[in-house]
């Protein structure tokens, strides 16, 4: 005695092997991918920190940065130099900076004049600028896939 099994019943399971087979093949991606992160670059750069008070910067809008971005007191934002944007700390990249929690983002750029080196932004508080003043650290981010 032979049973034909319905045709939508072969097509249901067709599917769900499909989404099965699919499904394995992307849990066994995101696994390589935790076994495999995204390598960090660590740099020691030179950092200070800048303000957006009145006199400081250029133009009249000094909470405006180079981006387009606004800055407020309370962001962690850097400026970077600009060999740094060609390493991978392009806009809104994200860093890690020794001494400071938290992750920052780069929301500005420097003068070309400057190398290796990050402004730390500290909003509206001239004397924690002050106090930071300038000194070498060491920075860490992603690296940029090529």
């Amino acid at each position: 005695m032979s049973v034909t099994e319905p045709l939508q019943r072969r097509v249901n399971a067709a599917f769900f092997s499909l989404v099965l087979v699919l499904t394995t093949a992307l849990v066994s991606r995101c696994e390589a991918e935790k076994a495999f992160p995204v390598p960090l670059v660590e740099l020691t750069v030179t950092a200070s920190a800048y303000n957006s008070l009145h006199g400081q910067g250029a133009g009249n809008d000094h909470a405006l940065a180079a981006w387009g971005d606004r800055l407020k007191p309370g962001m962690q934002a850097v400026a970077v130099s600009r060999d740094l944007i060609s390493m991978g700390l392009t806009h809104n990249a994200e860093v890690t900076i020794e001494g400071l929690p938290g992750v920052w983002r780069v929301k500005d750029k420097m003068h070309r004049r400057w190398k290796r080196k990050i402004d730390i932004y500290m909003g509206e508080d001239l004397q924690a600028a002050r106090e930071w003043g300038r000194r070498k650290i060491k920075i860490r981010f992603p690296r940029s896939p090529k």
